[in-house]
């Protein structure tokens, strides 16, 4: 349990969350469904995560002057020039699984920045306007888990809408148990239907 009076160790603690937030709503889908558009964007739950981790490889890598050990299973920054969605789907030769142990190393790669740097560190983030540029570590994992905890949620509404499958997170769910949730939507639908059409 981190301690959450000390400041990086908070930051961090909620940044992991986060981050297991999101692996955590891809349990149990086959390659099909985490791949499966969602929205009129295309927005589906193994791109959400595939976007996560090369955000959080980059935030704590070049930022930083570091490098994925293995910067080829990333997506590259030229990739955006045909694609600017390149981050955002799993390819053909990708799959859940081999994105899934990629965050995890990714993951370990953050962390190690984040256990080195002291929070005042300065970093420069080189696709950001040049007058925005330099940061510290405190701004990058308060900037990070903010997209993240994002993500996150849009990954909740996905996979609640695949499966009903709810919750914050494998341990505690932080949903009622029991809750008669077909009465709790009549309920809303008729406050709603009080207002008539907008």
């Amino acid at each position: 349990m981190a301690d959450l009076d000390d400041a990086k160790a908070a930051l961090h603690n909620y940044l992991r969350e986060a981050r297991e937030g999101l692996i955590w709503k891809l349990d149990g889908l086959s390659e099909r469904e985490a791949r499966l558009p969602r929205t009129e964007t295309g927005t589906n739950l193994l791109g959400i995560l595939k976007h996560c981790l090369n955000v959080e490889a980059g935030y704590f890598g070049p930022t930083f002057g570091r490098e994925f050990p293995t910067p080829g299973e990333l997506v590259p920054t030229e990739a955006f020039e045909q694609d600017p969605q390149a981050d955002w789907y799993a390819r053909e030769d990708e799959t859940k699984d081999g994105l899934i142990d990629l965050y995890r190393r990714v993951a370990a790669f953050a962390d190690e920045t984040i256990e080195r740097l002291p929070l005042g560190a300065p970093g420069l983030v080189p696709w950001w306007r040049p007058e925005n540029q330099a940061v510290t570590l405190h701004r990058v994992i308060i900037h990070v888990t903010c997209d993240l905890a994002r993500h996150a949620g849009h990954a909740d509404i996905l996979r609640e809408q695949h499966d009903a499958a709810v919750g914050l997170g494998r341990e505690n769910s932080n949903i009622p148990d029991g809750y008669d949730w077909p009465a709790y939507v009549t309920r809303l639908t008729k406050l709603a239907d009080h207002f008539g059409e907008g």
